[in-house]
């Protein structure tokens, strides 16, 4: 299965999350040194972030980053 990279743009106020396609690689290692040199050649918006994403196929990658997630609950001990 490869890695896919893209841009994930998400609002504070809503739970909607969008993705962006950027590009695929064979191997994690590939992905994590494109990824690092996108973050340090080309910053994005506070509101974006580069994701990397394994995945069958490009679909089911942007079903997994776009999903909802509810917050953690914060334990007692971790405050």
């Amino acid at each position: 299965m490869p890695y896919y990279i893209y841009i994930v743009n998400s609002s504070e106020t809503s739970n909607n999350k969008s993705a962006t396609y950027v590009s695929e690689f064979g191997s994690f290692k590939d992905a994590k040194s494109e990824v690092r040199r996108l973050r340090a050649e080309a910053p994005l918006e506070t509101s974006q972030i580069y994701k990397v994403m394994f995945a069958d196929n490009r679909a089911e990658a942007e079903q997994r980053l776009t999903e909802y997630r509810e917050q953690p609950i914060a334990r007692e001990w971790e405050k």
